[in-house]
């Protein structure tokens, strides 16, 4: 199974990491990919990048023959993510400032990102996987 996903969302995730964290190990390539939650009146993301991103980047993991670990992190709902306090904008780990972003982890550290306006790149993708 080389694609493995897990979930978070801002209450559960030091947990899920703690446990993705111990599992990396085992994997070629550790990923947390940062997105939108669902909008519950579209059952769509609220979020344009992260509609366009999602599929590009699920393809190219899942088109792997390597084990891939991905967690993705829900960060909320639009007014719980435009709060300048929202904890993953404010967590020195991740600094993040846009969604969807796409971090490549490796040794409890972030190795590279894709940011919002790069992330449903493939080349972009395969290049943060491969480390070039």
């Amino acid at each position: 199974m080389p694609l493995k996903m897990v979930d978070a969302t801002v209450s559960t995730f030091e947990g899920v990491l703690e446990k993705f964290r111990s599992e990396a190990p085992k994997n070629k390539a550790n990923l947390i990919l940062f997105l939108a939650d669902n909008d519950p009146s579209t059952s769509l993301s609220w979020c344009p990048d992260c509609v366009r991103a999602e599929p590009v980047i699920y393809k190219k993991l899942e088109a792997s023959s390597d084990d891939i670990a991905l967690l993705r992190a829900y960060v909320g709902d639009r007014p719980t993510w435009r709060d300048r306090k929202h904890p993953w904008r404010a967590d020195a780990r991740f600094k993040l400032t846009g969604v969807p972003t796409l971090i490549y982890w490796e040794n409890n550290g972030v190795k590279g990102r894709l940011e919002d306006h790069e992330a449903h790149l493939e080349h972009r993708i395969e290049a943060l996987l491969t480390g070039k």
